[in-house]
């Protein structure tokens, strides 16, 4: 009996010490932080599975006073201007195959500072330069001067190619009332002009055009144009087929139906005054046995004839032995449902 007692008293005196012990441990110097965490799961109690993910490494996120994580980049406002063209004027004097730099100042008029954003070249002429280029990081309210390397094609004329400002999600943004900017250069004896090049006879001379679409700022690009013709005739010659001579007749319808398009913003055979194929080709001077056209909006030339090789009918127009001529028509106008519309008129005299 004796010794239960001393047992438990033993047993009592080690259990007081060890509490003693706990509750003269210092408290720390250091401040405690506390981070904000679920509550613990309870039979029962499922817990919501909506609540985002917090992260303290990422700059780019806040917290608001009520505990929501937000990105700041989400909810500013994106918006540019173009200041100026640094380098290379519209129209500018180049010579055949030379190596120039253009460049544009930029001031980021929005909330969002610019990471990661790209200038785009979206239509016209390519002159070489590449499919994007990086934009500087740039803070909201400062200016940017931004540069593609490019080459003066090889052929006189005038040529624009059409750029598009995108965010780091590829986003389009404005600059100003506009979508697009441009380079503009000329090369030989070429004029500046806002209508697209005038199709001519193999003499070089103009053809008039008939009556037809009324006209509109729209641009042309001859190496479009002529990337189309390759383009096919290489398909027909892996086909058995002969090439296709463009004929200026053919050239002319082809491009006046692109203008209508790019113009009234359609993408049809049937023009704005309701002609047909036959009608415009007949119109633009040409006595066809035998005519056929295929159209596409938007994208660069291989777009366009990767898309009608893939489909059957318009396939056959491409590899049809009946053709013995074409003419190709392009016009590019911003802020219309595909921005460029193809056209490729076939003929047979």
């Amino acid at each position: 009996m004796n010794k239960i007692w001393i047992f438990l008293l033993i047993t009592s005196l080690s259990l007081g010490s060890c509490i003693k012990v706990s509750e003269e441990t210092p408290a720390p110097t250091a401040p405690l932080f506390v981070t904000s965490t679920l509550p613990p799961t309870r039979p029962g109690l499922s817990l919501p599975t909506d609540i985002p993910p917090t992260s303290t490494s990422d700059p780019s996120t806040t917290t608001t006073p009520g505990g929501t994580a937000s990105t700041a980049q989400t909810s500013c406002k994106d918006s540019a201007v173009l200041l100026e063209d640094v380098t290379v004027p519209d129209n500018a004097l180049m010579t055949r195959g030379e190596k120039f730099t253009k460049t544009w100042r930029f001031m980021n008029t929005g909330k969002c500072n610019w990471s990661g954003y790209t200038i785009a070249f979206v239509a016209g002429d390519r002159m070489e330069t590449p499919d994007s280029s990086p934009v500087p990081q740039t803070e909201a309210g400062k200016t940017v001067d931004v540069s593609v390397e490019l080459t003066a094609p090889s052929i006189d004329g005038a040529y624009t190619g059409f750029y598009e400002l995108k965010n780091a999600n590829g986003e389009t943004l404005s600059i100003g009332t506009e979508s697009s900017f441009w380079v503009k250069i000329l090369i030989g004896n070429a004029t500046a002009s806002t209508s697209g090049p005038v199709p001519t006879t193999s003499g070089g001379t103009p053809i008039s055009q008939p009556s037809g679409p009324a006209s509109c700022n729209y641009t042309s690009s001859s190496s479009y144009l002529n990337e189309i013709a390759s383009l096919i005739n290489n398909a027909r010659a892996q086909n058995g087929l002969p090439a296709l001579a463009v004929n200026p007749q053919l050239a002319l319808a082809a491009q006046n139906h692109s203008m209508d398009m790019a113009c009234h913003g359609l993408l049809s055979h049937t023009g704005s005054d309701g002609s047909s194929v036959h009608e415009r080709i007949a119109a633009a001077g040409y006595s066809a046995s035998y005519s056929e056209e295929i159209i596409y909006g938007s994208g660069y030339p291989q777009t366009a004839f990767d898309w009608w090789m893939n489909d059957q009918i318009h396939r056959d127009a491409i590899l049809n032995p009946n053709a013995v001529e074409m003419g190709v028509g392009y016009a590019y106008v911003a802020d219309t449902a595909y921005g460029g519309y193809y056209t490729v008129d076939f003929g047979r005299p």
